[in-house]
This record gives structure tokens, C-alpha cells and sequence, in this order.
């Protein structure tokens, strides 16, 4: 294994409201592993515009992430927090890497399958080269874990293969500039060899890495989604909070009192694992308080604990959102820590390749 110095990195795409499913399946995560990792958490602006968005909109969302990672208990001082495009190094080292992943690679990537549809022809190329430059971002620091949802494991794979086809197309060139990183090998009795770039390891979990649709247990939680009823915003005041949970699709059975029970009803074992989620506890933990419970005493304790758990997040996001100038002042400067670790690797890669830069 190359020895590399333990980095997470993740983003958030600002591309529609900050939502009850990015906090419980992202956000959280992102907090918990500020205690054991140098951390570098991005909103991923560039990745929004691969479809069409306001620009005025744009720029109000990207603050508004960046308000639900301060909300939440991410430290800027102590680690990196800052949008994407701020950072050049990105965009330069995506292009590299459009020509070093193979086409084979990017077509079987089933999230553009699924969000280009029937309309595969008039998407964005953007849309279908997004998976390197989310491989970009996460080598251009050398991450080694990157917390994502069991829909993003795919993507850090194809990263992985784009790290390893660049690591062996480059060896001597690698090794000539002394570059690389001692990797030992398969085994003891291999030689070593010099790889520039790690083997990221993806970082699955979270309280709740999937969180459903409120009018639909069968579908994520998006933003996207046309009915604002399906989601819950971080910005929801109480009120907004306790309607979208009583109005939640449940089905007409009471709660069961063992996990096998939620087998096959899609919305009572979301609304379960939410509370789980919110609660700390595992969703037999929950099961085993409200087993044998009707909806109708189940939701209102969901309501009790989500506003009480969320409303002094979407307080301190609507303080900073008020200061717009703080927040930009927050990306700026994560923006200057980062560049000071990407842009060395970037010239590292350009030497690496033969691009002339003195």
C-alpha cells in the first residue's frame, strides 16, 4: 500500500435546496471525520452547471451550503472549506484526465444513464465526462477516503482506474522525476514501484446514507424533486417541518416491532430510519419504543424530534445567510488553503505528461 498522508475529501453539489438527505447522509458524516482527518469539503459548483441553472441562483445556493456546513459544526480554521470553481486546478487536471479515462469507462456509469434518460442525446457533455472531474477533485489533493453514498461508490471506482491507468502509463516518467511514492507491491517479493497518485478508499455510511422521499419511500430524497413536500429543507422553519411529516406517506398498518416488519413498506421504514438518524439510535432501537404504534403517535414524536434537532441548525444558516460577505469571506480563504495543495500536485502532472511551464 503507498503511504500517503490520510486526507478525506467531499463535496455538495449547490444545485437545488439544502435537504434533510444531504445532512443526514453527507453533512454528518463530514463532521464526525473532522476528529481523525485533515478534511477538505467543497461545494461543487462546477459540477452544478452541468445542467442548466440561474446564475443569481447559483450563487445564493452555493452560499447556502456553505452556511449548512459552518450550521453544522464543520470547522473552517481547522480544516478547508470553499467552492470549486475558485480553484483552477480542478478544471486543468479534469481535462487531463477526459484524456486518460476510457469511454467504456464513463458509458457504463449508470448515474448518467439514469439522468440523461430518453434525452441522452441532448444532455450536456458535461453531464457525461462529470466523473473525472470528480476524479480531479478528489486527486488533486491526493485524497485517500472520500465519504460518499452507495450512488456515488461507482464513481470513486472509476477514479480509482483513472488513478491506476495514469500511475502505470507514467511509471518511468514517475520514477525519472522523482515524483512518485513507494509502493510495495502486490507482495513481499515484488519490486517496488513509484505511483503518483493514491488508491482512494470510499467511505460508506452515516446515520442514514439513504434518505427517501417523503411522498415516495422508493426514491431519494432531492432536491430536484418536483413537490416540495417531499423533502425537507434545512432552511424549513418549524411549522413547514411538522406539515411535511404529517402529510408523509405512510401506509395503514401500525409500526412493527421487529426490522423484518419493514420489509416491503418502503415509507414506515424511512420515516424509522429518519428518527433513528436523528435520534442516535439503530432502527431496531426505534422499533423496539414504538413497535405496535400507529402513525398517529408515531409522527408527532418524529415532529418533536426533527424540529428540535434541526431548528438551531436552520437558525445559525439564516444568521450566515444574512452575512453574505462572511460566508464568501470563509470560501476565499478555504480557496487559498486549497490551491496550496492542489496546484503543486497540478505542476507535478503537467512535468509528468511533457506540458512545457517555465
Amino acid at each position: 500500500m503507498a503511504i500517503f498522508e490520510p486526507r478525506v475529501f467531499s463535496g455538495i453539489q449547490p444545485s437545488g435546496n439544502l435537504h434533510l438527505g444531504n445532512y443526514l447522509g453527507a453533512i454528518t458524516r463530514f463532521v464526525e471525520l473532522q476528529s481523525s482527518y485533515n478534511c477538505i469539503f467543497s461545494v461543487v459548483d462546477m459540477h452544478a452547471i452541468t445542467v442548466t441553472q440561474d446564475p443569481e441562483g447559483l450563487m445564493r445556493r452555493t452560499r447556502e451550503v456553505t452556511a449548512g456546513f459552518l450550521a453544522s459544526g464543520i470547522d473552517p480554521e481547522k480544516h478547508i472549506v470553499f467552492n470549486q470553481s475558485r480553484v483552477s486546478a480542478h478544471a486543468e487536471l479534469g481535462w487531463i484526465f477526459n484524456c486518460v479515462a476510457r469511454m467504456g469507462w464513463l458509458n457504463r456509469m449508470t448515474q448518467f444513464k439514469d439522468k440523461a434518460g430518453k434525452n441522452r442525446d441532448n444532455v450536456s457533455t458535461g453531464l457525461f465526462v462529470y466523473p473525472n472531474l470528480m476524479s480531479a477533485d478528489i486527486l488533486v489533493y491526493k485524497a485517500t477516503h472520500v465519504p460518499v453514498g452507495e450512488d456515488q461508490k461507482q464513481h470513486v471506482e472509476l477514479c480509482r482506474d483513472t488513478a491506476q491507468k495514469f500511475n502505470v502509463d507514467y511509471a518511468e516518467r514517475i520514477a525519472a522525476l522523482g515524483y512518485g511514492v513507494e509502493n510495495v507491491g502486490r507482495n513481499e517479493t515484488t519490486d517496488p514501484e513509484q505511483v503518483f497518485f493514491p488508491m482512494t478508499e470510499p467511505l460508506i455510511g452515516g446515520p442514514a446514507p439513504r434518505v427517501m422521499s417523503l411522498r415516495d419511500g422508493t426514491k431519494k430524497m432531492s432536491s430536484s424533486d418536483a413537490s416540495d413536500k417531499a423533502r425537507i429543507n434545512m432552511t424549513d422553519d418549524a411549522d413547514a417541518i411538522a406539515l411535511k411529516i404529517r402529510k408523509a406517506k405512510t401506509d395503514p398498518e401500525a409500526l412493527p416491532s421487529e426490522l423484518d416488519g419493514l420489509t416491503g413498506r418502503a415509507e414506515a421504514s424511512n420515516l424509522v430510519g429518519i428518527y433513528a438518524a436523528l435520534s442516535g439510535k439503530s432502527k431496531a432501537d426505534v422499533l423496539g419504543e414504538f413497535g405496535g404504534a400507529e402513525f398517529s403517535t408515531f409522527k408527532p414524536a418524529l415532529i418533536d424530534l426533527s424540529v428540535s434537532k434541526l431548528s438551531p441548525i436552520t437558525d445559525e444558516m439564516r444568521r450566515l445567510m444574512d452575512n453574505p460577505d462572511h460566508i464568501d469571506a470563509v470560501l476565499a480563504k478555504g480557496a487559498e488553503k486549497a490551491a496550496v495543495i492542489a496546484n503543486p500536485v497540478l505542476n507535478q502532472v503537467k512535468d509528468i505528461v511533457g506540458f512545457i511551464r517555465s
